[in-house]
């Protein structure tokens, strides 16, 4: 134990690690509790101990769990083994590394630690500077897992949505509508959806230029947004039209958030540069109060609402066939 308290003392050599990684130990040793809480504060690391598997456990049930851990081979009520292929059946994202310390040090032992799902193996006793790169290498691991998970995110989110205005993409919100359908039709709720065009946006384009017409794209989009419910479904159809998805919405509730969303556009200016514009937009809806729910049948409806819209006047709301709940906007 003499050496072991030496050669901690010693490891201070290697720099500080830059990861700054909370890190569970699971210890029920007391001598080995204040030597490993000593020597990781020491090298940067917050540390959080517990003296047994299952109290181990129930820290990695809780939201941002420590994901860098060190566990005791031999412990009460959960041993490390036991414990790493708990953790290893749950398969949780992010990905957690385990380095298991046992007193074994028979060549069975470390494959069955292994195998349990540990990521390294460490003999007591143990030298600090080797327990302390080979945390390292786990920080690097888990390192290299966030930049993989965050480019997949980054993947999906360029795959799903669209680029200009950050909304759902074409095939992205017809999914979404899809999805919204079938679960309306499990549970027997309503379901509403808004194809929304603005009123004459060729003339921005030609009049404004195109960089004008993309700001103004982007400032619709996101006057939309800020319209609707947060698990309404805002996306881009195509070109200038949008697609937004009502769960739960009758078509009178439609017609009011149609409205809504008419006024969101039609009330305040659009600004590119320092000239303001007016842009109103057109809204067709659509219910499956009016027919059945199915994603294809929805939007053409709203479409056949939307055509109603722009040829009666447009800065306006139609709902199929109900002449009664057109809206026309005050000039």
């Amino acid at each position: 134990m003499e050496t072991f308290l030496a050669d901690a003392q010693g490891g201070a050599e290697l720099p500080i690690p830059h990861c700054l990684r909370p890190i569970l130990v699971a210890e029920d040793n007391p001598v080995f509790q204040s030597i490993l809480r000593s020597m990781l504060g020491e090298w940067g690391y917050r540390v959080l101990m517990v003296g047994d598997g299952m109290s181990a456990w129930q820290i990695l049930q809780t939201p941002n769990a420590p994901r860098l851990l060190i566990l005791d081979w031999m412990m009460p009520i959960l041993d490390g083994v036991q414990l790493c292929r708990r953790v290893r059946v749950a398969s949780r994202e992010p990905y957690t590394y385990i380095l298991l310390l046992s007193a074994r040090a028979d060549s069975q032992d470390l494959v069955e630690g292994m195998e349990a799902g540990a990521d390294d193996y460490l003999t007591k006793p143990f030298e600090a500077p080797e327990l302390r790169v080979r945390l390292r290498a786990g920080c690097r691991i888990l390192d290299l897992q966030e930049q993989l998970v965050r480019a997949r995110e980054a993947l999906r989110v360029q795959a799903t949505h669209d680029g200009l205005t950050g909304l759902f993409n074409h095939a992205a919100i017809l999914a979404r509508l899809q999805h919204e359908v079938s679960r309306a039709g499990r549970e027997r709720q309503p379901l509403a959806v808004l194809l929304v065009d603005l009123d004459d946006f060729k003339r921005v384009n030609d009049t404004c230029g195109h960089a004008a017409g993309d700001l103004v794209l982007r400032e619709a989009a996101g006057r939309m947004q800020a319209a609707v419910r947060g698990y309404d479904a805002v996306g881009r159809y195509g070109g200038e039209e949008f697609l937004i998805v009502l769960p739960g919405c009758d078509t009178s509730s439609a017609c009011a958030r149609a409205e809504e969303v008419r006024q969101a556009l039609a009330q305040e200016a659009f600004y590119a540069g320092n000239s303001p514009l007016r842009v109103t937009c057109s809204v067709g809806v659509a219910s499956t109060e009016e027919l059945a729910a199915d994603a294809p049948a929805l939007v053409r409806a709203a479409d056949r609402a939307l055509y109603r819209s722009k040829t009666g006047g447009r800065n306006r709301v139609c709902c199929p066939e109900l002449g009664a709940l057109e809206t026309l906007a005050k000039a």
